[in-house]
């Protein structure tokens, strides 16, 4: 059996990918979000706030005898508040903070620990964003966040290959401009507080943006061929 932890199962990316990985027999999937949308006997959900470190730290990962891989997909993330540092709620910043970069941080941690000395197939997918990479206006916990989970996995890929030769393989994937929440959370930011608000419209109003559906697939594939992939920080639109 494979073993899939994915959190924010609830919708968007993470949905998708839980359940094209439903549709294999083979294939067991934990969801961790604040809801439960999807109902399978090969789905078991965990209701969690991931802004809740407390409950984060809390969670465990299980014991499987009989596992060929075992994965974990830091899916979960939230663009927070679209306006200028200065204008933020600080209460907000370390929600996101909490939400997008400590708690996937944790998870990958307690992951790590929980499964070093099992001898199977052990990946870890983060999923980051091309906003780590560019400052964008109004994205600044986002962006820096992002940036932190890129390095992050960086940094667990090169301890992999030196110190801490556990066997993992990590990833840290931008997914494209996907059709989701987040989007739509983006186009209802103020222009005042945003001064790209105009491409974004433009992209939802043009068909630019990716179906989470095809994001699913092409994560998919990258752990069908994750292998033969030597970087850690990649991009869908490259596979």
């Amino acid at each position: 059996m494979n073993y899939y932890y994915i959190t924010g199962t609830s919708r968007g990316i993470g949905k998708a990918i839980a359940e094209l990985l439903l549709k294999d027999k083979e294939n067991f999937v934990v969801g961790i979000s604040r809801k439960c949308t999807i109902e399978n006997k090969n789905y078991r959900h965990v209701t969690l706030d991931l802004t809740n470190l407390y409950d984060v730290r809390k969670f465990k990962f299980e014991n499987h005898t009989d596992a060929k891989r075992i994965c974990l997909i830091n899916n979960s993330g939230a663009i927070g508040q679209v306006k200028p540092v200065g204008k933020l709620s600080n209460e907000q910043i370390i929600n996101d903070y909490n939400l997008n970069l400590i708690a996937p941080s944790i998870l990958c941690n307690d992951f790590i620990a929980a499964y070093k000395d099992v001898q199977t197939e052990k990946i870890i997918v983060n999923v980051s964003s091309g906003a780590g990479k560019n400052p964008i206006d109004g994205w600044s916990v986002y962006c820096t966040s992002k940036a932190g989970i890129d390095l992050f996995s960086k940094v667990i890929d090169v301890e992999q290959k030196t110190i801490a030769k556990f066997g993992f393989r990590i990833f840290s994937i931008a997914p494209g401009i996907v059709d989701t929440q987040m989007q739509t959370d983006i186009r209802s930011a103020e222009k005042e507080n945003f001064s790209r608000l105009n491409d974004f419209i433009n992209y939802k109003n043009s068909g630019q943006l990716v179906e989470t559906g095809l994001v699913a697939e092409k994560i998919f594939n990258i752990l069908a061929k994750q292998k033969s992939i030597p970087e850690t920080v990649i991009s869908v639109k490259d596979f």
